[in-house]
C-alpha cells in the first residue's frame, strides 16, 4: 500500500501542471477579451478613419488578439517569477488552450461555417499573431525565471551580509566581556588582604582604658599616715653590771 502514493505522485504533478497551464490560457483570454472590447469601443472611429485596408486590418487583428500578444506574456512573466515553469510547454499550452476556446465559441455561434469560411488576409494575420504571442510568452517565461534567480541570489547575499554583521557583533561583545573580566580580576588582585598578626588600634585603646579604670587611685588618709609615722627611736643602752 505504501508504494501507490509514490507511483501516482508524478501523474498528480502532471495533472496539476496541465490544469495550471489551461487556467493560465483561459484567464488570459478573459482578461484580454475585456481589454480588447474596451479598446475597440474607444478606437473604433479612429480605426475606421484610416485611409487603407492594409492599415485597418492589422490594427483590428492586434486589438482582437490582444490576449495572446500582451496579456498572456504578462501572466507568464508573473507566474515564472513565482513558479518554475517550462518555457515552451507553458507558452504553447496556454496559447493553445485560449485558441481552442475561441474556436469553440465560433463553432457554437456559427457552426462549421464559422470554422471553414471567411479565410482571408485577416485570418492569416491572426495566425501570425498567435505564433507571435507564443514566442513572446516563451521569452517572458525566460525573463521571469532570470528575474527570480536574480532575486534569490540577492536574497542569499543579503542573508550572508546580515550573518557576517551578526558574527562581528557577537565577536565584539565577547571581546568586551573578556576585557571586563580581566579588569575585575586585576582589581581583585590589587586589593590588600588583612592579616591576623596586625594589631588593631581600637582594641589596644580599649584595653588601656579598662586597665586605667580598674586601678584605684591612692587615698589622702593613707598618704598622711605614711607621712606621720616616725622612724623608730634609738633604744637606750643599759650599762652592764
Amino acid at each position: 500500500m505504501s508504494s501507490k502514493p509514490g507511483v501516482l505522485e508524478p501523474l498528480r504533478v502532471r495533472v496539476r501542471r496541465f490544469q495550471f497551464i489551461v487556467g493560465l490560457g483561459f484567464l488570459s483570454l478573459v482578461v484580454g477579451a475585456m481589454l480588447s472590447v474596451s479598446l475597440v469601443l474607444r478606437l473604433h472611429a479612429r480605426v475606421n478613419a484610416l485611409p487603407s485596408d492594409f492599415l485597418r486590418i492589422p490594427v483590428a487583428v492586434v486589438l482582437e488578439d490582444l490576449w495572446v500578444l500582451a496579456v498572456l506574456p504578462a501572466f507568464c512573466y508573473g507566474a515564472a517569477r513565482i513558479v518554475a515553469l517550462r518555457t515552451w510547454t507553458t507558452a504553447v499550452g496556454a496559447a493553445a488552450s485560449g485558441g481552442l476556446f475561441v474556436l469553440a465559441l465560433n463553432f457554437v455561434r456559427d457552426g462549421m461555417d464559422g470554422l471553414t469560411s471567411g479565410w482571408s488576409v485577416a485570418s492569416g494575420l491572426r495566425v501570425v499573431a498567435f505564433v507571435g504571442g507564443i514566442l513572446l510568452s516563451a521569452r517572458a517565461i525566460r525573463a521571469g525565471r532570470a528575474a527570480a534567480e536574480r532575486g534569490s541570489s540577492a536574497a542569499q547575499e543579503k542573508a550572508a551580509a546580515r550573518k557576517s554583521e551578526y558574527d562581528e557583533f557577537l565577536k565584539a561583545a565577547e571581546a568586551g566581556g573578556a576585557r571586563l573580566e580581566q579588569r575585575d580580576g586585576g582589581a581583585a588582585a590589587e586589593a590588600p588582604v588583612p592579616s591576623g598578626s596586625t594589631p588593631v588600634v581600637g582594641d589596644s585603646t580599649a584595653t588601656q582604658a579598662a586597665a586605667a579604670t580598674e586601678a584605684p587611685p591612692p587615698s589622702g588618709d593613707a598618704s598622711r599616715a605614711g607621712e606621720n609615722t616616725a622612724p623608730p627611736a634609738d633604744v637606750p643602752k643599759t650599762p652592764a653590771a
